[in-house]
């Protein structure tokens, strides 16, 4: 199967459309409701960067739908996984991914979206529904280990922020899920290729770092539930031009905008122990750094 360019900033990448031959990649990534404004930024933002990344990427072999905002309604999520079940063939691949909250009141998930949330037995129906015989389900949103269960199947390979549905805090998993999509360094082997298993450990990683380094109890464990089959689903190739990558402006940048971040949600585990009005300047000082930081990275 060709491989497919991909382009954000200035890195260029080749994304793989699907590891079966002339087999189609159906991406859908949806962010659902933040609950606060700067939840809402981070959440539609880290969507943007992923749709932003696949549709970059020319190639009749991937179909990419992001909703976001107040089109991630369930309604909308519904008639997204419905066309893609009207079209998938068993030949190709899905990669379904959750940005956002979850809850978890002790027998039952559900992603938060504006209007009716939709259960993780909901999803799995519709999922099921799906003839691509290669899934990935990426659910980021906080509590979502307690949607694993539901949506295991056989061919699907199922990752969550959390460990349970009681590790409820806003995860931090989703922003380095999206960032291993792009750094070389998430490609352990050198093979020019970035897995699902080798994203997962990326991400993991970062996040245990990130709490160890703000000196913080760890409030998620992400976890997976097919290692085997996460190894072999390739999301991600990359070829000589990822030589890119590495210009010291960009990647001081790319590292900018990670410090910017983790200045972020170390400041949310703060938020009790400040002075309102001091906690909203300091957010608001920070994410206006990110948005800046952000498009001189897309320029």
């Amino acid at each position: 199967m060709r491989a497919c360019l991909l382009k954000t900033g200035a890195a260029m990448f080749c994304l793989l459309a699907g590891q079966m031959a002339f087999g189609a990649t159906y991406f859908l990534t949806v962010s659902g409701l933040g609950g606060e404004p700067d939840y809402e930024q981070r959440f539609q933002m880290l969507a943007t960067d992923t749709d932003k990344m696949l549709r970059d990427s020319p190639g009749a072999d991937k179909v990419v739908q992001t909703l976001k905002g107040p089109d991630a309604t369930r309604a909308n999520l519904e008639a997204a996984l419905g066309k893609i079940a009207a079209q998938a063939k068993p030949a190709d691949a899905l990669v379904f991914m959750m940005i956002g909250h979850g809850t978890f009141d002790g027998a039952e998930y559900k992603f938060n979206l504006p209007g009716p949330d939709i259960s993780a037995p909901e999803l799995a129906v519709l999922l099921n529904r799906i003839a691509a015989g290669r899934q990935l389900v990426v659910n980021m949103t906080s509590a979502s280990g307690g949607s694993a269960d539901a949506l295991q199947k056989e061919g699907r390979v199922v990752i969550t922020a959390t460990k349970s549905g009681m590790e409820k805090n806003a995860t931090v998993f989703s922003r380095f899920w999206v960032e291993a999509l792009r750094d070389p360094a998430a490609d352990t082997d050198k093979n020019q290729a970035i897995t699902a298993l080798e994203a997962f450990k990326y991400a993991q990683t970062k996040t245990a770092a990130f709490f160890a380094d703000a000196k913080h109890l760890a409030t998620e464990h992400a976890q997976l539930t097919d290692e085997s089959h996460a190894a072999a689903f390739t999301l991600v190739r990359f070829g000589s031009a990822a030589a890119e990558v590495t210009d010291p402006a960009k990647r001081a940048l790319i590292n900018t905008k990670e410090d910017i971040e983790n200045k972020i949600d170390a400041l949310k585990y703060q938020k009790d122990l400040m002075d309102a009005d001091d906690y909203r300047r300091q957010l608001t000082a920070l994410l206006l750094q990110l948005a800046k930081t952000q498009e001189a990275i897309e320029k």
